[in-house]
């Protein structure tokens, strides 16, 4: 078979197209809700950082996962907590907001190994084919990944603004280069997806220009 290998393929890379483009939609979605209803925002996202704080030290004392990795994990997430101050704006050379970068990679670096070191012990303790490893399903890690590791920073990056377009709310700090007491602040996600479809329509306009100048054929 030559020709359905080359649709399999086209299929997947128009699936893979709609899915970003679906993802896309959705955080642009959510980025604007969170700059109708901050308040409603910054007091879920701090519910939802103490629960996850919660949920590592149970996990920790019942499940014995390793003291020092839990240890790194509630730390990192009062770290990311203090990022909820001046909600929902964000200065990304503030050293706060650097720090919660550089958690989120070493928090999944060493989670990724753990997993991995306890997979390789469990399989070289098996002594016959029929045993049955005792480690933790797939499942079971990536719900792990998604709501202890990644779940309080996807938030965050949606959450936050980086350039101008939203009011600020009461307790928050209010940036400089204000107008009549409005903050024209632009969620992160907003600003990328803007940034993305602009240059997107730049190099459509581009090359549909210079097939307009080509000279006809002869």
């Amino acid at each position: 078979m030559w020709i359905l290998p080359l649709v399999g393929y086209l299929g997947s890379v128009v699936g893979f197209c709609f899915l970003t483009l679906a993802i896309a939609s959705g955080l642009y979605y959510l980025s604007e809700l969170v700059e109708e209803h901050t308040v409603i925002a910054k007091r879920l996202l701090t519910k939802l950082i103490y629960s996850v704080i919660g949920l590592q030290l149970i996990l920790c004392i019942v499940d014995g996962f390793p003291f020092i990795l839990t240890t790194l994990g509630v730390g990192s997430h009062i770290v990311y907590l203090g990022n909820m101050r001046r909600f929902p704006f964000v200065k990304l050379t503030d050293p706060l907001f650097v720090s919660s970068c550089v958690l989120v990679l070493v928090n999944h670096y060493f989670w990724f190994q753990y997993f991995s070191e306890a997979q390789q012990r469990s399989y070289s303790r098996m002594t016959s084919v029929y045993d049955q490893a005792d480690v933790p399903s797939f499942t079971e890690i990536a719900s792990y990944f998604g709501l202890c590791v990644w779940l309080i920073p996807f938030a965050l990056f949606v959450s936050l603004s980086a350039s101008d377009n939203v009011l600020p709310t009461i307790g928050s700090e209010q940036p400089s280069g204000d107008v009549d007491g409005k903050s024209r602040r632009q969620g992160m996600v907003k600003v990328i997806v803007d940034y993305v479809l602009s240059a997107i329509g730049q190099v459509t306009r581009f090359i549909d220009k210079n097939s307009k100048t080509l000279p006809p054929r002869t």
